[in-house]
């Protein structure tokens, strides 16, 4: 098993995010390999006084890109949206 800090990279912070997180979610970026319970139980530990309601994933194709001549492709990224229960403390990303 992967320590906690390897299965939870960083949190994704966009305007859509902080919207979200008035809504008790929010989205980090994790590990490709990583489950959906892994992923409950890693936010469970990082985070002191969280409870985590829901998981939800995401899994962001590579896409193309070009620069002048030459191909090439972004990265693959699994994204997780996390919803807190209502009696759970508040994660502070901002």
């Amino acid at each position: 098993m992967k320590h906690y800090a390897d299965i939870i990279k960083r949190p994704i912070i966009t305007e859509k995010t902080a919207m979200m997180s008035a809504e008790r979610k929010f989205v980090f970026e994790v590990a490709a390999d990583a489950n959906k319970t892994a992923i409950k139980q890693a936010v469970e530990m990082l985070f002191d006084g969280v409870k985590v309601a829901n998981v939800n994933t995401i899994n962001s194709k590579p896409k193309a890109r070009r620069v002048g001549r030459h191909l090439g492709k972004t990265a693959a990224v699994r994204k997780a949206i996390i919803t807190l229960t209502a009696d759970s403390k508040e994660i502070e990303l901002f």
